[in-house]
């Protein structure tokens, strides 16, 4: 615990342009406090602007040039001065004008001639409330930066965890490659385009902007619990091994839901990636997966992510084929407005075209990429 009583040498400023003052009241205080004095409002607001602060400002009102009214004016537009507590030691000793003092920012107000006690029991208080303000302010900085670097730090252990599950997902499915950056920056390109529209302004917010980049990592963590002969098929399915394949959203959002309870709260994040994982495989006309909702049913970020998802699948390589060119995704994309796609959403793709064509580019599967999705694919065929 901190006894304010124990704080010494506390600096004070003694403001008076009469020198029997000023040699008075250095007297009265040298013992307890340090003393610093000027002859004038103009020689004090020079000493402030030195990094030295004084904890406490005694000023005398009627001076040549500046006045004490004029000073404590100045000290309170300045932010560097602004909490110095200043008393006023004056002559003037009508009620209006101690009103006025105290108006004018002063924490207290004291007429001339002085009593010793009654000066010295009262800077005393005012340097005891000065320290404990201060103890206060630093503290707050203290935890305000201490909140500031946790959840900086929860932050970046939420962005870890969705990578770390994403990947887990990734390193399972032979056509991912680096998909899962791609769909984020794909989402996030849609959602800045979109977020003064109409029908999405209400929803695109930054911060959600932010959860949608956050979230997009999950949207096919569910291809997890896909049975390998399925996943890694490098051909096309049969109906019945569709039908297991389109069970990949239920798993994800049930997946997320279980970590979510696990959790004990709910976390928006969460809230999003179930979303996407769910419902980024339903189509604007009701025809997709796995509820065959329709239109402004399907929620807004599951309907970025499926422009997203369709064009990375349709640009990429895979182990059985080539990746399609930029141009004839794009005619893909248009040709599922209205249909497969928000038009909104495809209007702001065809806005944005070569934003993604750069997006894929940066961040483009490698040679490397490829050898080892296809040792993956030799392994699963020794082991069919």
């Amino acid at each position: 615990m901190i006894h304010f009583d124990s704080i010494d040498r506390a600096t004070i400023l003694v403001v008076d342009d009469t020198l029997d003052n000023l040699t008075l009241m250095s007297g009265l205080l040298k013992d307890l406090y340090r003393v610093k004095v000027a002859n004038s409002g103009e020689k004090a607001l020079r000493y402030l602007e030195s990094d030295s602060m004084p904890d406490l400002i005694l000023l005398d009102i009627m001076m040549p040039g500046l006045s004490g009214y004029d000073v404590i004016k100045e000290l309170k537009a300045n932010h560097k001065t602004e909490d110095i507590p200043v008393i006023f030691l004056t002559a003037m000793s009508s009620m209006d004008d101690e009103k006025k003092g105290l108006e004018m920012g002063a924490v207290d107000y004291i007429t001339k001639p002085i009593s010793s006690p009654i000066v010295m029991a009262r800077v005393k208080v005012h340097i005891q409330n000065k320290a404990a303000a201060d103890f206060l302010k630093d503290q707050n900085s203290y935890l305000e930066s201490e909140i500031q670097k946790r959840t900086r730090e929860i932050s970046a252990i939420q962005d870890v965890t969705i990578l770390a599950m994403a990947s887990l997902a990734e390193t399972r499915d032979s056509d991912t490659g680096n998909h899962i950056r791609r769909t984020q920056f794909y989402v996030v390109a849609l959602a800045q385009r979109l977020k003064n529209h109409p029908r999405f302004a209400q929803f695109l917010s930054e911060k959600m902007i932010n959860t949608l980049f956050k979230s997009a990592p999950l949207h096919d963590i569910g291809k997890v619990g896909i049975p390998d002969h399925i996943l890694l098929k490098p051909g096309k399915f049969t109906p019945e091994e569709f039908e297991i394949m389109k069970t990949h959203t239920t798993l994800g959002r049930d997946a997320i839901s279980h970590a979510e309870k696990q959790l004990g709260m709910e976390v928006e994040f969460l809230q999003i990636a179930k979303e996407m994982a769910f419902s980024h495989q339903e189509k604007w006309d009701g025809s997709g997966y796995p509820t065959g909702i329709s239109g402004d049913a399907i929620p807004i970020s599951a309907r970025l992510m499926a422009v997203a998802d369709v064009y990375d699948a349709l640009i990429s390589r895979r182990i059985y084929k080539e990746g399609m060119p930029h141009e004839k995704a794009v005619s893909i994309i248009v040709e599922g407005k209205s249909t497969h796609f928000d038009s909104d959403v495809v209007d702001a793709f065809l806005e944005l075209q070569e934003e993604f064509r750069a997006i894929a580019a940066r961040f483009c599967d490698s040679d490397e990429d490829m050898a080892l999705k296809a040792q993956q694919m030799a392994r699963l065929e020794v082991h069919s």
